[in-house]
């Protein structure tokens, strides 16, 4: 009888980008991993509305620049290259104050040999919320990256404190799995034949509930997931998970990453396997 953590832990994971690296560490702790790659980040299809804001950018840096994630950076980056305007974009970047929400955004940010400035304390728009409320915004014009299906509430926030916010979504989520792959899931979930599942993203979460809704099945899969252990990545994922009348009972402490959410997952479960 192995003695590993996870042994005999039916676990499913939706995670798509760093799938195969989640699914080897999962494995490592005993694990029997079963994969439904949910969403995919994919460029935009009308790259337009985000051109238009890296000329205004360009052309008047913004005093502040709020980055929610690592991606929207490395997307923007990405596409002021490929209109060959990276180093218009870098320098207004180098000028404008930097605040990010978590260690994403500023991770990307050391990539292009820029540091963050102003770090929310807790990961989330709340904490950016929070972290703004103490600075005098009134007058200043802010860039906000947002992320597909962002609230409008930290727009508001700045535009209540008589800041301007200019707000840019730079790339959308995709199906990275079809339906049906994702209903044998939420089947495999109702059936009783899976002990947790891990979420690494809140478009993970919206996937599959629109899709068991779709099919008539989301009563089911909230029930079945209220008796499983449910893994979220950080506070971001269980707040989601709690718009949908779900409880994470997992979610690491302070370090909202892959390696920290195993170790957590494992010594959730390993008292009871």
């Amino acid at each position: 009888m192995t003695d590993l953590p996870l042994a005999g832990c039916r676990t499913a994971l939706l995670e798509t980008r760093e799938g195969d690296r989640l699914a080897a560490m999962l494995r490592e702790q005993g694990a029997e991993v079963v994969s439904c790659p949910a969403v995919a980040i994919v460029d935009l299809a009308d790259p337009a509305p985000a051109l238009a804001w890296l000329d205004r950018f360009i052309a008047q840096p913004c005093d502040d620049v709020i980055l929610l994630t690592g991606e929207g950076l490395t997307r923007l980056h990405a596409l002021a290259a490929k209109v060959g305007k990276e180093a218009g974009f870098l320098a207004a970047l180098g000028r404008s104050r930097r605040i990010t929400r978590g260690p994403k955004p500023a991770r990307a940010l050391r990539s292009l040999g820029l540091q963050p400035q102003l770090r929310a304390e807790v990961p989330t728009t709340e904490g950016i919320i929070a972290l703004l409320a103490e600075l005098p915004l009134k007058g200043r014009r802010i860039g906000v990256q947002l992320y597909p299906g962002a609230a409008e509430r930290l727009c508001v926030c700045l535009q209540q404190a008589g800041a301007s916010p200019d707000p840019v979504t730079p790339y959308e989520y995709a199906p990275n799995s079809s339906d049906e792959r994702v209903v044998a899931l939420i089947d495999e979930i109702v059936a009783g034949r899976i002990d947790a599942v891990v979420f690494t993203s809140a478009a993970q979460v919206r996937r599959i509930y629109d899709v068991a809704q779709g099919r008539q099945r989301h009563e089911a899969l909230l029930q079945a997931l209220g008796a499983l252990a449910i893994a979220a990545v950080g506070p971001i994922v269980a707040a989601e998970l709690e718009a949908h009348g779900l409880r994470a009972t997992v979610v690491p402490g302070g370090s909202y990453f892959m390696k920290p959410l195993v170790t957590a997952l494992s010594a959730s479960l390993a008292p009871q396997r």
